[in-house]
């Protein structure tokens, strides 16, 4: 097994040449070989017309997640949100526009090129209120209690430790905060074959969990009100040639993806009272700091 370090490199390599490229051309190519196929469905038709005229185009274009949290989460003014693995920026962006000049948005990215171009776009957009930290998930830079909701788009399932992330993601919330982020599911065991085939296809696939699983490590990590809502079902049909192409027989392992892989979308609570007496959390978030 990869050690957590060489996930996080590949990571930050991954994602920084996306950011060069859309910063260079306007379009991320680098996110997939070749020419973004292996993006589509997972990454296509997320935003409406509507959001997307609120952001610079670059945002749009450094977009790789799998859904859209911003949507599917109620955001009142005033609010803190924290998006984890915040990219080009676009999901800060929406929030900060969401939650009022009275709001805060942080966006939290450990990829130099990502956060130079995230916070290019905010300048480019005119919000003041969104603040871009360079960090990981895994050591999230903000105190405990300090966020009314935890958003991310497809990232948590590239983190080695997602554990110690919804840990972490605990401890920053306020008691009564919401998390509701966007990410690859898989739906009852697939052999590790389907899986390296799969990933030829969507670099995200890797890492994904088992939709109990997730729902069980939410729950160890001190949370409540778990429940995992699919907006997109993913099937070989999307990638035949290209997984032809690629030497995988599609007609063999169809009956073991389809319906397997969907981008689901997770949310969850912080519990109102989060401690019952001092002390009384801590075997939840024990190792968030270490």
């Amino acid at each position: 097994m990869e050690s957590t370090a060489n996930i996080q490199e590949q990571v930050k390599e991954k994602y920084g040449s996306a950011a060069r490229a859309v910063a260079k051309s306007g379009s991320a190519q680098a996110c997939c070989d070749p020419g973004l196929r292996c993006c589509d469905p997972i990454t296509t038709n997320l935003y409406s017309s509507g959001e997307k005229g609120l952001i610079p185009e670059k945002a749009v274009q450094a977009s790789l997640g799998c859904g859209n949290p911003t949507a599917l989460i109620d955001l009142r003014p005033g609010e803190t949100v924290l998006d984890l693995g915040s990219g080009g920026g676009i999901d800060v962006l929406l929030s900060a526009r969401r939650v009022g000049p009275t709001g805060k948005a942080y966006g939290l990215d450990m990829t130099d090129d990502m956060l130079a171009l995230a916070r290019e776009n905010q300048r480019q957009a005119g919000v003041t209120n969104v603040e871009f930290l360079k960090g990981e998930m895994e050591n999230i830079p903000l105190a405990d209690n300090s966020v009314d909701v935890i958003i991310s788009n497809c990232v948590i399932n590239l983190s080695a430790d997602k554990d110690r992330v919804l840990r972490e993601a605990f401890r920053v919330l306020k008691p009564g905060g919401r998390f509701a982020v966007s990410d690859v599911v898989v739906r009852g065991a697939v052999p590790d074959e389907v899986r390296k085939s799969m990933l030829l296809w969507v670099g995200c696939i890797a890492g994904a969990l088992e939709e109990t699983e997730y729902l069980s490590k939410l729950t160890a990590a001190g949370f409540e009100q778990t429940s995992i809502e699919p907006t997109r079902e993913y099937n070989v049909e999307d990638a035949r040639q290209f997984l032809t192409e690629a030497g995988v027989d599609v007609d063999g392992i169809a009956p073991l993806v389809n319906g397997k892989f969907f981008s689901g979308f997770i949310r969850a609570s912080k519990p109102k009272a989060a401690c019952c007496q001092p002390g009384c959390c801590m075997p939840a978030l024990t190792g968030a700091k270490e």
